[in-house]
């Protein structure tokens, strides 16, 4: 099998700086992986969509699919699994698990914060997307509980949308259990600016950190360690296959990593 190309499924976003950090996040992974041809596209709202770039690759490839995104919902089990098994009837292909929850975005979380200023009075909301799935919500979970170890400070939850608690909500019951001379800090946990990024800003907090990509800086080298790790991990997954079978992976016998 030749070396499977990288496809990056970001969510998609109709703010350009949100699709210039995207765009730098998927430059950087390609820097990194000099000998891997790398491909961005979304799950959302913008094109090339995910089917119309796995269609692209050629029939002696393989693909595998990084989402870019922070938890595992509707896009990685549903949209991501689709357009893979379609794939998979032509080439070999996988998705890997979402960039979330992993230790190295709580370090991440933890920098933004103390770039923000917070101080051992503090309180932590963590600001996520919010999803109808429960198991990203329980990735969302698994973040905060990261996060507050990383940090020490108390972290709550809060959602954008589609989950409980809502983050004006969250921001506020957080205030009331405010220690004396405390702030409420929220710590945005979105990949890039865009929309929810927006609302984040807007939710109440006393200092709101930027998201983990800004389209300013480069792309935090964490972020980058994740998406090579994803695309790696699976990469000798198929190699140990290919091992053990003595023989080549079809297209067919593939798995999705979900």
């Amino acid at each position: 099998m030749t070396t499977p190309q990288l496809v990056l499924a970001s969510h998609g976003t109709s703010s350009m700086l949100g699709q210039a950090a995207v765009a730098q996040l998927v430059a950087t992974v390609a820097e990194a992986l000099p000998r891997v041809g790398v491909h961005g596209c979304h799950v959302d709202v913008q094109q090339p969509d995910v089917t119309t770039t796995l269609d692209a690759i050629a029939d002696d490839s393989a693909a595998i699919v990084v989402p870019l995104l922070l938890s595992a919902g509707f896009h990685v089990y549903v949209d991501l699994a689709e357009a893979v098994a379609e794939a998979r009837l032509r080439i070999p292909a996988a998705a890997t698990p979402a960039l979330g929850p992993d230790v190295r975005l709580a370090e991440l979380l933890a920098r933004r914060l103390a770039e923000a200023g917070l101080a051992p009075a503090d309180s932590v909301v963590l600001a996520a997307a919010g999803s109808t799935d429960p198991r990203a919500v329980a990735d969302c979970e698994r973040m905060r509980r990261l996060l507050a170890a990383q940090i020490g400070n108390p972290v709550t939850l809060g959602f954008v949308s589609a989950a409980q608690p809502e983050l004006r909500s969250a921001v506020a019951s957080a205030r009331r259990e405010l220690l004396p001379a405390g702030r409420v800090v929220v710590a945005n946990y979105h990949l890039a600016p865009g929309h929810f990024s927006d609302r984040v800003a807007a939710a109440g907090g006393d200092l709101t950190t930027r998201p983990l990509l800004d389209g300013v800086e480069p792309p935090a080298p964490e972020l980058v360690d994740i998406v090579v790790d994803r695309y790696l991990d699976q990469r000798r997954s198929w190699s140990l296959a290919i091992v053990s079978a003595g023989t080549e992976i079809s297209p067919q016998a593939t798995m999705s990593v979900g």
